[in-house]
């Protein structure tokens, strides 16, 4: 007896919704690939792999300079612990989930796996002249 299973076929297509942003000027992005970009720079500059100024305009005040905060304790964590050798970690981003909450707000989701470990990052990101800019960022 031989069990038959559904065959699908191999030229199906599957389509995604793109999520673009709204705004002037701005239809043409996805709001995925910003708050992408933004979570793999954020998990690099813990790493201390990418300096933080880079995203000095990504981020507003408040998130910046906790973010440089906890990019500091980090650092002074790892010389206590590792010593001088400096382990390369090179994240990767898993996945990434919108929700829109207006024309000018989103919040995301997003993964990012590194070498040991995998972390959480939650964004909400808003429309500020013209420039996508996280308003509220954690990370797990």
């Amino acid at each position: 007896m031989t069990v038959g299973t559904a065959r699908r076929p191999a030229n199906r297509n599957v389509t995604k919704r793109p999520v673009t942003a709204y705004g002037a000027g701005a239809s043409n992005i996805d709001i995925r690939l910003v708050a992408r970009s933004i979570a793999q720079a954020t998990v690099e500059v813990l790493a201390g792999t990418r300096p933080i100024q880079q995203l000095s305009r990504s981020l507003d005040a408040e998130c910046f300079l906790s973010l440089q905060h906890r990019a500091a304790l980090t650092r002074e964590h790892a010389l206590r612990s590792r010593g001088a050798q400096h382990i390369h970690r090179s994240p990767m981003v898993r996945s990434v989930r919108t929700c829109s909450i207006s024309e000018t707000v989103y919040e995301a989701a997003i993964v990012v796996s590194e070498e040991l470990r995998s972390r959480a990052i939650a964004m909400r990101l808003e429309r500020r002249d013209d420039l996508w800019q996280v308003t509220a960022l954690e990370i797990g």
